[in-house]
């Protein structure tokens, strides 16, 4: 064999060589070495209390009797002076009189629509318009499962379909002789009813609530500014009985209270609100769903280390008017940052804390300050640069940047993906 190609074959098994070792390394490096990313994200950390009490109000209880009523506000509705709330009948037939009395009213009231528009020839366009709607409305009431108004949408879309039928009929003589008929037919209902049904009227202004259990004058507003601790826990502990035959009650005033007793250590916190008249947020959760920002009233004095702290509101009346006893969380202090896992936390060179985020396919480091310390996370804040700093506000650490969890030997502007 000549000595030229033993020379060849030695180059190529060398250059071989380094081909596999340079694979070799690269795989053990892949393997080895792999970036774990993940995105950051807003997150506000709450600092609560958990409180159990009771919502009191002005609650005037409707002084009505009776086994067969017919309620006619809605929970929660405001009802003015002289408005009609409810009807009590003697009797099954009696109801069923009144009925009957609501159908008729009502086709007559279609009568009269017909009869008033009876020269609008676009009226029945309009009408079937109005219809189709309401159909559209009853059916996205049906899949969402949210029968709240079910009843008076079923009412509406009735109503709307007997005005197009008179409307269509554009037979004026038939129609103000059914008028009639109607008009004559209520007259003898009415004054048959007048002999069994009685009518509820309020007296007074308020928000209407179907729901009294016996609270309506064991607790008032007025009992608030002079309330102890051991008070307020003998009445929570006590056997509460609704008064019976009852159609509902009527709450009279717009600000509502909520009544707890508590540790006196942990009335500090609501006590510094209070003093820089900032709201506490009074979460609710088990009957009702909602945040209501109130008013810290009242913190009494201590008893036996304890003390009774009333909040107000004048928002969320008509939602929360058949809350009674409820335990919520007082959110008396918030903060908002970026959150992120520890091991995401790094320090360059000149001592400044910070984390990696993937750029392109660069890593970047980006100043933060942390705000809160939890057990497996940091709340953090970019770093606050100075205005017009343009080159400084791009390095700053946004939610939805791709951080860096791991990964051999970091520092600004490494290669991080090829």
């Amino acid at each position: 064999m000549k000595e030229g190609k033993i020379v060849n074959r030695v180059v190529m098994l060398v250059l071989l060589g380094a081909v596999l070792a340079y694979l070799f390394v690269y795989a053990w490096k892949s393997f080895t070495n792999r970036m774990v990313t993940m995105t950051c994200y807003t997150y506000t950390l709450d600092q609560a209390m958990e409180a159990t009490g009771v919502l009191v109000r002005d609650e005037y209880v409707l002084p009505a009797r009776s086994s067969l009523a017919d309620v006619l506000p809605a929970e929660g509705e405001r009802v003015g002076v002289g408005q009609t709330v409810a009807y009590l009948y003697q009797d099954a037939g009696a109801l069923e009189r009144r009925q009957e009395i609501s159908a008729l009213t009502q086709e007559l009231e279609q009568i009269n629509y017909s009869l008033s528009h009876s020269d609008d020839l676009s009226d029945n366009a309009k009408l079937s318009e109005e219809i189709l709607t309401q159909i559209t409305a009853l059916r996205s009431s049906v899949a969402s499962r949210d029968f709240t108004n079910l009843e008076d949408d079923t009412m509406e879309l009735r109503t709307l379909v007997y005005k197009r039928d008179y409307s269509s009929t554009g037979d004026i003589t038939a129609l103000q002789t059914a008028k009639a008929e109607l008009e004559a037919q209520l007259q003898t209902l009415t004054t048959a009813a007048g002999q069994d049904t009685t009518a509820v009227v309020a007296d007074r202004s308020g928000l209407f609530s179907g729901m009294v259990d016996g609270w309506e004058s064991l607790l008032t507003p007025a009992m608030l500014e002079t309330l102890t601790p051991s008070q307020l826990t003998q009445l929570e502990g006590s056997a509460v009985t609704a008064e019976e035959g009852t159609v509902g009650k009527l709450i009279t005033s717009t600000k509502w209270y909520f009544a707890c007793v508590m540790d006196e250590a942990d009335s500090g916190e609501l006590a510094n609100l209070r003093d820089s008249n900032k709201k506490v947020t009074v979460r609710f959760s088990r009957d009702w769903s909602g945040e209501v920002d109130m008013t810290v009233e009242r913190i009494s004095d201590p008893e036996n280390g304890k003390v009774v702290v009333v909040l107000s509101s004048k928002e969320f009346l008509s939602d929360t008017t058949l809350l009674r006893e409820q335990t919520v969380s007082l959110v008396y202090s918030s903060v908002t940052g970026i959150r992120i896992p520890k091991n995401a936390l790094y320090q360059n060179e000149e001592g400044q804390w910070g984390v990696y985020a993937v750029v392109g396919a660069r890593a970047e480091f980006k100043p933060v300050d942390i705000v809160d310390d939890e057990e497996d996370y940091y709340l953090v804040r970019a770093v606050a640069v100075a205005p017009g700093d343009n080159n400084e506000a791009k390095r700053s650490l946004r939610a939805g940047d791709e951080i860096i969890l791991s990964g051999e030997e970091l520092y600004d502007g490494k290669v991080v993906r090829g």
